[in-house]
C-alpha cells in the first residue's frame, strides 16, 4: 500500500465515524423533538379548560363586584338620608328643647334669688375654699 492509499483509507474511516456520530445525534434530536411535541400537546389539552374556567371566574367576579357597587351606592344613599333626618330632627326638636331648658334654668335662678332676698338660709352652702399644700420631693434635689 502506498501512502496515498493509506491516507484515503484514513479519510474514509474518519468520514464513516463522523457520519455515524451525526446519525446518533440526529436520532437523539428526533426523540427530544417528539417528547417536546407530546409535552406541548399535553399542556395545550390542560391549558384550554383552565383558561375557560379562569374566564368564567373573571365573569363571576365582575358580576359580584357590580352587586357590591350597587350595595355601596345604596348604603351611601341611606347614610345621606340618615344625615338629613338627623339634621331635620335636630332643627325641629333641638331649638325648642334648648329654649325650654333655658327657661327652666331662668326659673330656678329667679326662685333662688327670691329665696335669697327673703333671708339667708342657715343651711345654705358656703363657698368652698381650696388649699394646696406642697409636698417635699422624694429622692430629688431641693
Amino acid at each position: 500500500m502506498s501512502g496515498g492509499e493509506v491516507a484515503g483509507l484514513l479519510v474514509a474511516v474518519f468520514w464513516a465515524i463522523l457520519v455515524s456520530f451525526l446519525a446518533v445525534v440526529l436520532v437523539r434530536l428526533a426523540q427530544v423533538l417528539r417528547a417536546a411535541s407530546r409535552l406541548v400537546t399535553g399542556v395545550t389539552e390542560r391549558a384550554v379548560p383552565l383558561l375557560a374556567e379562569a374566564s368564567d371566574t373573571v365573569r363571576s367576579a365582575r358580576s359580584q363586584l357590580d352587586k357590591v357597587d350597587a350595595i355601596a351606592t345604596d348604603v351611601q344613599e341611606v347614610t345621606a338620608n340618615a344625615s338629613a333626618l338627623a339634621g331635620t330632627v335636630s332643627s325641629a326638636f333641638g331649638t325648642p328643647l334648648v329654649k325650654v331648658a333655658a327657661f327652666g334654668y331662668g326659673v330656678r335662678r329667679a326662685l333662688a334669688r327670691r329665696r335669697g332676698a327673703r333671708g339667708a338660709d342657715p343651711g345654705a352652702a358656703r363657698p368652698r375654699t381650696t388649699v394646696l399644700i406642697a409636698r417635699p420631693r422624694r429622692g430629688g434635689k431641693d
